[in-house]
């Protein structure tokens, strides 16, 4: 197997039969992984934009529409901007799609958990 230049974070809830899944891969793999359980430790805006950059996604993309704080503030009101939508994500991480996998300069979601094997 290829050595990994750089260590694989998973952002990770570990309620979440996908998170479980994906990370079930990842340690088949024996993939070094950082576990970020973001709902205690949420990325911070700066964060938050360069994960939305890596996936190539805007910030209603990795958004979960249906939580709560989805509708009860607004958030899909179009008149919002990346930065307001970015920081809603930060006040309310459970609005963050999951589990988002990290690998250097590739990213993916969890969603289906074989899509990680896309960024290894």
């Amino acid at each position: 197997m290829a050595t990994m230049s750089s260590e694989i974070q998973i952002f990770f809830n570990p309620k979440c039969s996908k998170c479980r899944l994906t990370m079930d891969i990842l340690n088949d793999k024996g993939v070094q992984t950082t576990v970020i359980e973001y709902l205690n430790t949420p990325p911070d805006s700066e964060e938050l934009n360069k994960i939305l950059d890596i996936l190539g996604m805007q910030p209603r993309d990795l958004m979960r529409k249906h939580e709560a704080p989805y509708k009860e503030n607004n958030l899909d009101n179009p008149e919002l901007s990346r930065e307001q939508l970015i920081q809603a994500m930060v006040d309310n991480p459970v609005l963050i799609e999951r589990p988002i996998v990290i690998n250097g300069n590739k990213a993916t979601i969890g969603r289906p958990p074989e899509k990680v094997l896309d960024i290894l």
